[in-house]
């Protein structure tokens, strides 16, 4: 039988944002495979999260290239990226909080490069006179990243509608990050 490893780091992901602490054993069953198999694919924790945090930096890549981000307005960039993101949100919310991806104080260089992405969209927005200039760029892409895994635990564990996902993220940070027109 073939394992999808990317199957197996998605269930990894799904099951260490809502439980830090779960055992490898926890992870394998999660993953529907044994623990034999899972140790022969990722030899203990440090690699499943390494290898996670590789497929996250992969994902969200591909996710922020989706979303053409330097087309129409910010806040419409804003939006497609939100819907491109919303099929990786369990693995992005296990590793935003996941610590153990930072060495020192050197963050992985595909994040930062990542960040940066973000980062300019909602700069981008505030020289267009869209988004608040009281709210750095990198305030506002840690709040996306905090409410993408918001939303995801709150859809995982059944408390909010998955049709709902984009709609609640959407609405709650450009409702904050918006300029209020002056009248």
């Amino acid at each position: 039988m073939s394992v999808d490893r990317t199957q197996v780091l998605h269930s990894a992901a799904a099951l260490l944002s809502r439980k830090a602490t779960a055992t490898m054993d926890e992870v394998a069953r999660a993953a529907g495979i044994g623990r034999a198999t899972l140790h022969r694919h990722f030899a203990g924790r440090d690699a499943l999260v390494r290898a996670l945090e590789e497929l996250g930096i992969q994902e969200l890549e591909a996710a922020l290239d989706r979303a053409r981000l330097d087309e129409g307005t910010a806040d419409e960039a804003v939006r497609r990226l939100v819907a491109g993101m919303e099929p990786m949100a369990p693995l992005l919310s296990f590793l935003v909080t996941e610590n153990q991806l930072f060495e020192g104080d050197q963050q992985n260089e595909g994040w930062a490069r990542l960040d940066a992405r973000v980062s300019d969209l909602f700069k981008r927005g505030q020289e267009e006179g869209t988004f608040r200039i009281d709210l750095t760029p990198a305030w506002l892409t840690e709040a996306l990243y905090g409410l993408i895994g918001s939303a995801a635990w709150a859809v995982q564990d059944g408390r909010v509608a998955a049709k709902d996902f984009q709609y609640m993220i959407v609405e709650l940070l450009l409702g904050g990050a918006r300029r209020s027109v002056e009248k």
